[in-house]
């Protein structure tokens, strides 16, 4: 078979499956034992993988033997080679993990796409081509994609998603809300389910009637934006040279950063003279910001009338007060600017860590400044539509989706059930705008803090390129930024990396289970939401719940414990820890989860008496009566 145009095929016997289609072409299934090659066009892309042989490194001491072989992530059951051997070269051998692919029949000075998911493993996989007499031969790889699957593709026992099943159904029946659960493993969503109403009370806390939770309603992240907005951009300007971390705030937002910082003395704080808090501001960077080591305060009510040590409420005394009244428009998110800019800092920056909404708010406008962009747009440009993500966006009812399309929040706005008032703010169930109020009142509800919405498989594939640093043709993160993000900021914090929450030495047990890798890094929501991603399981859990749709707990004083805080459901990391008893011992699963669900009861139980709960419609009460119910079954 020769000639000009016409397609070549060569069919051989080998151990694995790899095949070679046409480019554009209709993908045929492998058969096992086959290879089959065929011409393409050589694509246009942002590869992971692009070096041209036999001298891809450059080094030509051959005792170290580079030259001829390197590594690419992937996963099985997915992956593409794409070769162009030039007008000078008569012939290669090639091989993918060991496995030698036949390339008797490729004719020089044309290219060929393989499909090598028959012999792709999990992890990294080695690329090697030899005995290349002249000339040179290209090849590429694209990244690996999030395709669908079954637990028992990625060695998850069934028995695990049951149980996980078992419990949140049990605590919708108890009077949770909802919840939403998207794993990924090697590369394949493996799970994908939703439980629960869009809405399940009123705002006196009453059951409504509403449409059910799909997978594809959308819920508030909340803090988990920090990491999908401010986070991925940074990494991503990082990557392409665009952006500095020690680059100084001052330096991309102008001195009035510094300059029109006023004096105020925090309460628990030793006061320093403005002068001082004005140097530390004009060194401030990035990388310190990304640390939670600014110096702001955890976060500051700029949509409230002025800042008192008691309520934690700051606005300057100048003409930018912000008094609320609608949602924020970009005025507003210009005026919430020269506020930060007025605000003083509580400490030293790098002295201390304080887990900082503001240090986000003002990342957020960086990524603007540098940009050229908002936020939503820049994100959407990037990452969003390349990845073909739909159902993930800030501001959803002014993106084609309704208030059903969302999961509600909070039952009476922003009031803490009717205990806080100050002017504009929303009674009302809040459902498809943003519940946090700097988010909603200041940044016209585009934030680095807060904002996204999402709903579980989007937002598991768009952690996934954590795991990879690209997606399909699209290059998003390098792998040294990506190793510099997720690794401990310092050696007196490794539960934090940048930005990133991190398993440490067993600090974030509640959120990413207590059997995991120290490297395990993710992020966590008010709203409760959770990220889990292990680089050593090829594992993304997404948890998306909006445990605060409920009512507060009778005389809490704080204001802060919502009667969905209680249950099982809300704690998010038992999803983690299950999945981890799923991937340890499938043969013996069921007995060791219907063990745990026994000791989850007894703890329940015991927490009852520490409490001393007898309450019947107590949440700790209904909390227990879930677990207990399904103990009982």
């Amino acid at each position: 078979m020769s000639g000009v145009g016409r397609t070549i095929v060569k069919t051989l016997m080998l151990a694995g499956v790899v095949s070679i289609f046409l480019c554009g072409c209709k993908k045929e299934e492998s058969k096992l034992g086959k290879v089959s090659i065929e011409e393409c066009t050589f694509p246009e892309a942002e590869w992971q993988l692009d070096v041209t042989f036999p001298d891809w490194k450059g080094d030509v001491n051959a005792a170290f033997a580079v030259n001829n072989r390197v590594g690419f992530y992937g996963y099985e059951g997915q992956g593409k080679l794409y070769l162009s051997p030039d007008e000078k070269c008569d012939g290669f051998s090639l091989y993918v993990n060991g496995k030698k692919l036949d390339t008797s029949q490729i004719i020089k000075g044309k290219a060929y796409i393989a499909d090598i998911s028959g012999i792709t493993k999990n992890g990294l996989n080695s690329l090697q081509i030899s005995n290349v007499g002249e000339g040179n031969v290209r090849a590429a790889i694209p990244y690996p994609i999030v395709i669908d699957g079954t637990p028992d593709e990625v060695g998850i026992s069934e028995e695990a998603f049951k149980c996980i099943d078992r419990i949140i159904t049990s605590d919708i029946e108890n009077g949770f809300s909802s919840a939403q659960l998207a794993v990924v493993k090697d590369g394949r969503l493996v799970y994908d389910k939703a439980w629960g109403n869009v809405r399940t009370y009123d705002e006196k806390g009453n059951p409504v009637k509403s449409d059910p939770v799909t997978t594809e309603t959308l819920y508030d992240l909340a803090s988990n934006t920090k990491m999908y907005s401010v986070n991925y951009a940074i990494q991503h300007l990082l990557t392409n040279g665009k952006i500095e971390l020690d680059k100084k705030i001052c330096d991309i937002l102008g001195d009035g950063f510094y300059e029109d910082t006023v004096k105020i003395d925090y309460e628990g704080y030793d006061a320093v003279e403005l002068d001082i808090n004005k140097k530390w501001k004009s060194e401030l960077t990035i990388r310190d910001l990304l640390r939670h080591q600014g110096g702001f305060p955890p976060g500051l009510q700029y949509f409230n009338d002025r800042y008192d040590n008691a309520s934690q409420q700051f606005n300057s005394d100048n003409e930018n007060i912000l008094y609320v009244g609608t949602a924020g428009d970009e005025e507003t998110r210009e005026k919430t600017l020269k506020e930060i800019f007025c605000t003083p800092l509580m400490y030293e920056p790098g002295t201390q860590t304080v887990y900082s909404d503001i240090d986000y708010m003002l990342l957020c406008y960086c990524v603007e400044k540098i940009t050229g962009q908002r936020m939503d747009d820049y994100l959407k440009e990037t990452f969003y539509d390349p990845m073909g993500l739909t159902h993930i966006t800030y501001n959803p009812l002014q993106h084609g989706f309704t208030k059903n399309d969302c999961a509600a929040t909070e039952l009476m706005g922003n009031s803490r059930d009717g205990n806080v008032v100050y002017s504009g703010i929303r009674t009302e169930t809040i459902q498809g705008e943003v519940h946090d109020p700097n988010a909603f009142y200041c940044m016209a509800g585009v934030s680095g803090h807060a904002g996204l919405f999402s709903d579980a498989s989007d937002l598991a594939r768009l952690a996934s390129v954590m795991l990879t640093g690209g997606y399909g043709d699209k290059k998003f993160f390098s792998q040294d930024v990506r190793d510099m993000f997720i690794a401990p900021k310092n050696e007196a914090f490794t539960s934090y990396g940048l930005g990133w929450w991190r398993e440490g030495d067993h600090v974030r047990d509640k959120y990413f289970g207590t059997v995991t890798s120290s490297d395990t890094y993710g992020h966590q929501g008010f709203t409760g939401t959770l990220t889990v991603i292990d680089p050593d399981k090829n594992l993304v859990v997404v948890m998306l719940t909006n445990k605060i749709h409920s009512r507060l707990l009778e005389g809490d004083e704080t204001l802060n414990q919502y009667k969905g805080n209680f249950y099982t459901t809300a704690t998010l990391g038992f999803v983690s820890e299950i999945l981890q008893i799923g991937m340890e011992e499938p043969d013996n699963c069921k007995e060791v989860l219907e063990s745990l669900e026994k000791d989850m009861a007894a703890d329940a139980e015991r927490r009852l008496r520490e409490d001393g709960v007898t309450d019947e419609d107590h949440p700790e009460m209904r909390a227990y009566r879930s677990l207990q119910e399904i103990v009982d079954r």
